[in-house]
């Protein structure tokens, strides 16, 4: 069993607000793909935070990095130009092959950004009440828009009235998409995740992408592709979306960039790029010294040491590795994902996977009810791959089987 956490830290602490389902285990450290109990017990990290540990845990490169920047400047305002600003911008949409980006602090934030921009792209046009396409099983975030936006009931309840304004879809099916829209002049944008997370690890196909794309181009909608946890390399590419070819209009990103420091971005292409003007937005902490050198640290560490293809390599074993094992087991379903982004959807609820696969020694998360979800730093190698399998391959076998035997 999981070791008791100290005296001084509750399962339930009174002072904590109760937002979070949490396990009995208190972290203390971390060293690349593995970390540490306050007791000493040790785990390999199979979920990199949710998916925002890109290097790992104390990087040997990027601690000594962001330690000189906290002694240089860690905040100053937007009153002022921040070069580290501009160097991170610069490198964004280089990569990207798009604008330019707007800074803030988390992946909600850049998502609310999105949706701002569509409605300003809406108003500009004339068009007095907006509308943007979104997507059954979405997540992207739980702002009261974002929240709107979501295509989870459960997340959503007891929060409304949800915000208007949302036409929402199927993935993969354009002529849903056409159907959904036909006629309608107040549409103004396709929202989307190239590859769902919380919604359970569903990829939109290359052909849908270039067929959205396509659409977006023909009626003058923007096309908006939420990367906050499928980007930054997860997939083997810098961004999901780039598999199928193609460039967005507007790109939130999140998690990744920043190894772990809080940082959210708007990457925009020409069509979104100056539709904000001084005061339409802005976010007292985004763009920051501190978390913009985490950034511009972050990309130079994984060009480096490659991790776009260690993440693509390992990933393609991964997935093999865990199809290999779980093929002939009554209760599989299937794997899916892309390179560093692992779903394993069974036929029932197992949340209870959590915490046994943590007792266990392995960190990882059950989202959809049903999906064990793997999101590791991008730097874990075969070895940890298969430690991982090992793991939970027995895990998930007993746990259909007493299923079955029920």
């Amino acid at each position: 069993m999981t070791a008791a956490l100290p005296p001084h830290i509750e399962a339930a602490s009174p002072h904590v607000m109760n937002t979070y389902g949490r396990l009995p285990i208190a972290l203390s450290h971390g060293q690349g793909c593995r970390v540490w109990d306050v007791n000493g017990k040790s785990y390999l990290d199979a979920l990199g935070g949710i998916a925002v540990n890109t290097l790992g845990h104390n990087h040997p490169q990027l601690v000594p990095a962001l330690q000189e920047q906290i002694g240089k400047l860690i905040h100053s305002s937007n009153y002022y130009h921040v070069p580290l600003q501009e160097a991170l911008a610069a490198k964004l949409v280089a990569l990207s092959g798009m604008e330019n980006v707007f800074f803030c602090s988390t992946g909600l934030e850049a998502n609310e950004a999105a949706l701002k921009l569509a409605r300003k792209f809406g108003h500009d046009k004339g068009i007095e009440r907006p509308e943007i396409v979104v997507y059954e099983k979405a997540f992207h975030g739980r702002s009261i828009a974002t929240l709107s936006a979501t295509g989870n009931v459960k997340v959503q309840e007891g929060f409304g009235p949800l915000v208007e304004g949302f036409i929402r879809v199927p993935i993969n099916n354009v002529d849903a998409l056409k159907a959904a829209t036909e006629g309608n002049p107040n549409v103004v944008a396709v929202f989307f995740e190239a590859i769902q997370g919380e919604g359970g690890i569903h990829s939109m196909t290359d052909d849908y992408l270039r067929d959205v794309r396509a659409l977006c181009d023909e009626r003058d909608w923007l096309l908006m592709i939420d990367e906050v946890q499928c980007g930054m390399g997860r997939t083997g590419k810098w961004f999901a979306h780039q598999w199928a070819g193609i460039v967005p209009d507007v790109m939130p990103l999140a998690k990744g960039l920043g190894s772990g420091v809080p940082i959210g971005a708007v990457v925009a292409g020409p069509k979104a790029a100056h539709i904000f003007a001084p005061g339409n937005h802005g976010s007292t902490f985004g763009g920051n010294p501190l978390s913009m050198r985490a950034g511009v640290e972050t990309i130079r560490i994984m060009e480096e040491d490659g991790l776009l293809a260690n993440a693509a390599a390992v990933g393609e074993h991964l997935r093999a590795a865990l199809t290999r094992e779980l093929a002939d087991v009554s209760g599989f379903k299937e794997v899916r994902g892309r390179g560093l982004m692992i779903g394993i959807e069974l036929d029932r609820p197992c949340g209870v996977l959590l915490g046994r696969a943590a007792e266990n020694g392995l960190l990882l998360s059950v989202t959809a009810d049903s999906v064990v979800r793997m999101v590791p730093s991008l730097i874990m190698n075969i070895a940890e791959a298969d430690e991982a399998v090992a793991i939970l391959c027995p895990l998930i076998k007993q746990f259909l089987q007493e299923g079955a035997a029920a």
